[in-house]
């Protein structure tokens, strides 16, 4: 980071360092007390602070930490992805209409499914589910004559269940994932007496770049062949069923990264459904799938953390490209279909924590002392001699040796604790020097050294419960403090969380535009809290969460942005429990309140504890039961 002097730095300044403008389309913003502030494109006025939104939930009683959802956030993201198709079928004079629907499987939270429901209705949008589960609480929440895409495989309760959802009255497809479905499919719908809807997924031949690539090309787990589809459409000519098939769907990817590359998938999915109107099917539905990627790193770039198009250009290259092959074919213009999950609900929630301490690693040369070893007397040497950046990497080198050897000897039992101490001491001096050494330049063995002096910020939250995604595929969040924002940042820090996990931390970040191993932060006041945010996290994070070192759920509110500049608490669901999060691991609470009861007893029955003893320990025990997983200042 460019130093900046501290009575000139600014909220523009602090703004370009983390982003905000880059990756947070407009809903997020910085206020002249220097705070994180929430806005809605379509109202530039309103903007309602983080902290005064954090101060409120915890007068509600609300620790940290805690993941907030903010309803407007997901409505205006659903509105921007229809205003987009919209504009496409204008420019090009599309004869057919957009849909949406979103997969369950990206958040299956309550909430968020009823929100999406409720604000998707003026446009039509749907649901997409890929399990019994999930059909089942799409076919509760959607509204009558509501648009259901069924994928996944399905058995007999998972068809049977489709078909209920179709006399129903919703618009509900099949789409065929595997040549076993079809079979089970017609058998069951002859015996409901209904002609279903049918649609087919096919491979993809076209490979993607991203992390999911694996889910397009000839090898994907997904889809049929082209010799397996001719044989689906076989199949209904001989049912006679022929007119049942009515949707193609295709999948190249999620987060897809390149444009060309979603290109390539509309032009060979538009083939296949040309090639099935040529077969007799009736179509009418071309469904493509997920892949509108979130600009997570807001670089606008091909990285798989980021996108090389915006949200325009996606909806063009779907409408254009379908036009484009089949219109000079003579073949009407399907409805398009997409199921863009992670672009509808990644900017909703975010994940606020507080830091509760922080481990240094820039320490002074100490006084130099008379020392005997001659691996310490170096070290001491180069602490103190002068340093050009010419020299500094040789001068590196040089205390990384006389280091190691001092540990040695201390494993040896050659040299004592104090002395290994003050080792350390003058290596970690010499190389914040070297560091900070104005003109030198971090090649090759400087290079670890901004990671290996930054400091350690420890949050009050678990990677693993709240950040699943960081540690299993590397994913890249924006991190952020939620105030101060007008003064500089003077520390570079790493964040570890509460879990005795080396993977539970955060090492990578996006700062200004680029890709780094620290993360700019401020320094701690003693008696004031310091406060984060992670973003874009709606996608994905809340179902892949896992218990280690038994950190349950985040409490979790939502919150509604009003027109005064406040906000509304629209619903509060507090994490688990201590007990809660035992009894997913096969222990019951009461069972162990009573073996704890039986211990204080024997306790008293011994003289170890008095009898008011007794009830502040077993007080203290039921507390702790009913308790917070995380940290509690």
């Amino acid at each position: 980071m460019n130093s900046t002097a501290a009575s000139t730095w600014t909220l523009a300044d602090s703004a370009a360092l983390y982003g905000l403008e880059q990756w947070g389309r407009g809903f997020f913003g910085l206020n002249s007390a220097g705070e994180i502030v929430l806005k809605l494109p379509t109202a530039p006025a309103l903007e309602v602070s983080l902290v005064d939104i954090l101060a409120g939930l915890r007068q509600r009683g609300h620790d940290l930490p805690l993941l907030l959802r903010v309803e407007n956030l997901l409505d205006a993201r659903l509105a921007f992805l229809y205003d987009g198709f919209n504009r496409a079928i204008e420019r090009f004079g599309y004869s057919n209409r957009y849909r949406g629907v979103f997969p369950v499987k990206v958040n299956q939270q309550c909430q968020v499914i009823e929100e999406i429901v409720r604000a998707g209705a003026p446009y039509g949008h749907g649901l997409e589910a890929g399990s019994k589960a999930e059909l089942v609480l799409a076919l509760a929440s959607l509204p009558p004559g509501g648009l259901l895409v069924l994928n996944g495989y399905k058995d007999q309760e998972f068809i049977d269940l489709g078909l209920w959802a179709h006399k129903l009255g919703h618009c509900c497809f099949f789409v065929i994932e595997s040549p076993a479905e079809l079979d089970l499919l017609l058998l069951r719908a002859k015996l409901f007496n209904l002609r279903p809807r049918i649609g087919a997924r096919v491979k993809i031949s076209a490979k993607v770049g991203g992390l999911w690539t694996e889910t397009s090309g000839d090898r994907s787990s997904f889809g049929l062949s082209c010799s397996q589809l001719l044989d689906l459409v076989e199949t209904l000519k001989q049912h006679d069923l022929l007119d049942c098939l009515q949707l193609l769907h295709c999948h190249l990817g999620s987060q897809i990264p390149h444009l060309q590359d979603i290109r390539a998938g509309v032009a060979e999915a538009s083939r296949y459904y040309a090639a099935l109107v040529a077969e007799g099917a009736p179509m009418g539905h071309l469904d493509f799938g997920g892949g509108l990627a979130v600009d997570y790193s807001g670089g606008r770039s091909g990285h798989v953390y980021s996108r090389d198009y915006q949200l325009q250009d996606y909806c063009d290259a779907l409408i254009g490209g379908v036009q484009q092959c089949l219109t000079p074919q003579g073949i009407a213009l399907p409805q398009i279909i997409t199921e863009s999950g992670r672009a509808t609900v990644a900017y909703a929630s975010m994940l606020l924590f507080d830091i509760l301490d922080v481990q240094r690693f820039d320490l002074d040369c100490p006084a130099a002392q008379n020392v005997a070893d001659a691996d310490l007397a170096l070290l001491q040497q180069l602490c103190h001699q002068p340093i050009s950046p010419p020299v500094a990497a040789v001068c590196y080198r040089q205390a990384q040796a006389a280091r190691d050897v001092i540990r040695q000897k201390f494993q040896l039992g050659q040299l004592d604790l104090r002395q290994r101490s003050h080792g350390e001491t003058l290596f970690l001096a010499l190389a914040r020097r070297i560091l900070n050494l104005p003109g030198v330049t971090l090649q090759e063995d400087l290079a670890e050294l901004p990671q290996s002096l930054s400091d350690i910020y420890y949050g009050n939250f678990s990677v693993f419960q709240s950040l699943p995604d960081t540690w299993a595929i590397g994913q890249l969040f924006p991190v952020v403090p939620l105030h101060r924002h007008n003064e500089q940042p003077d520390r570079q820090a790493i964040i570890s969380d509460l879990t005795c996990d080396c993977d539970g931390k955060l090492d990578r970040f996006i700062v200004a535009g680029r890709q780094q191993t620290t993360l700019p932060l401020h320094g701690l006041r003693t008696g004031e809290p310091y406060y984060l945010g992670v973003f874009l996290m709606g996608a994905y994070q809340e179902t892949l969460g896992d218990l280690h070192n038994l950190f349950g759920d985040t409490h979790v509110v939502s919150v509604r942005l009003n027109a005064e500049g406040g906000f509304d608490v629209l619903r509060e669901i507090s994490g688990d429990s201590i007990g809660e999060v035992l009894s997913y691991v096969e222990y019951q609470p009461q069972q162990l309140f009573e073996q704890m009861r039986r211990a204080a007893e024997q306790a008293v029955r011994s003289g170890r504890f008095s009898i008011a003893e007794r009830q502040q320990f077993l007080t203290t025990f039921a507390d702790r039961l009913a308790g917070y997983t995380y940290y509690r200042s």
